[in-house]
């Protein structure tokens, strides 16, 4: 296909079209007449050969293909935007960019603090944006990570991408602080007898600790699925529950949480914690510094010891 002949343009109002599902909304957000709108759909119509939006009752749906496109509009969107908004060097003090990150409820706690502390040190104007990842940004990180800066995630999930080790975690048991049956330790037949609360659970969506216990033979009888660290331990306390969790969180949880930390009783693995990126972004200048600044934020929020034997530099997508 020649871009030369298309008009770009219409990735625009494609944008608004798909986004408001209607010609009258999309068009007064983008500040045209109706009728100009309209003249825009009817030429995407053309170029695509399907409607797009088709009237069902008194609204607007999105066809299969729009549905496909949606995505992909956004994320050719923003590359457009970082191609016109890329300079040759970047000043953190002048910038007003918003810099986006996929964590789950755990990093944010561990981390989040100390990089929005350095950002508003640093980089005053920017704004960061810290969106919860789901098992379906996580399967998709190539084409989701076109469109947002870092995702923060342990290895074991993603491979292929730049990414940066951060720090060490361990993984423990978290019953009841109150529990009796436990009173001398776990051990692997308490693990299967007992019912657990699990996070990310399903085919693709598990932590690594919980893999790990799988592959082992060890099969844990889940009662409750929960897509949120912070949220077990309402669900362990004063009950016979059992959950995995980052010993890092346990040990920042309030006194009185009602729950209390056991060591796993098999080997679980180190817990990584790292930052993925594409690796298109891997010499850009706005994407270094913030790089930067959560491998900053890392090294102030965990204790030295506790990176002993990761390399920080940045590291580009193994090979397949």
């Amino acid at each position: 296909m020649n871009l030369a002949s298309l008009d770009l343009n219409l990735l625009v109002s494609l944008d608004a079209l798909l986004e408001q599902r209607s010609v009258t909304r999309a068009a007064a957000r983008m500040g045209l007449s109706q009728p100009a709108l309209s003249a825009s759909l009817a030429r995407l119509r053309r170029h695509f050969g399907d409607e797009l939006l088709t009237r069902v009752g008194n609204e607007y749906r999105l066809t299969p293909l729009a549905v496909q496109l949606r995505e992909l509009v956004r994320v050719a969107l923003t590359g457009v935007e970082r191609v016109f908004t890329a300079q040759p060097g970047f000043d953190p003090a002048s910038s007003t960019r918003e810099f986006s990150l996929l964590v789950s409820d755990y990093v944010v706690v561990v981390l989040g603090d100390t990089i929005a502390e350095l950002l508003a040190e640093e980089a005053p104007h920017t704004r960061l944006r810290l969106t919860p990842h789901s098992p379906a940004m996580v399967d998709t990180a190539h084409q989701v990570l076109l469109s947002t800066d870092l995702l923060l995630l342990p290895h074991g999930f993603v491979g292929d991408l730049s990414h940066r080790d951060l720090y060490r975690d361990e993984w423990v048991c978290v019953v009841a602080a109150d529990n009796p049956v436990v009173d001398d330790g776990l051990t692997v037949e308490d693990l299967e007898r007992l019912p657990w609360v699990a996070t990310y659970h399903g085919q693709t969506a598990s932590t690594p600790a919980a893999r790990q216990m799988r592959q082992l033979g060890i099969e844990p009888r889940v009662q409750v699925v929960n897509e949120s660290f912070l949220t077990v331990p309402v669900l362990v306390a004063g009950s016979d529950r059992i959950a995995l969790l980052q010993r890092r969180l346990v040990d920042l949880l309030p006194l009185g949480s009602g729950i209390r930390a056991l060591p796993t009783p098999f080997e679980a693995g180190p817990l990584v914690e790292a930052m993925w990126w594409h690796p298109v972004y891997d010499d850009d200048p706005e994407h270094r510094y913030l790089r930067d600044v959560v491998s900053r934020a890392a090294e102030m929020a965990v204790s030295p010891g506790a990176r002993e034997g990761i390399d920080l530099g940045d590291t580009a997508p193994r090979e397949k």
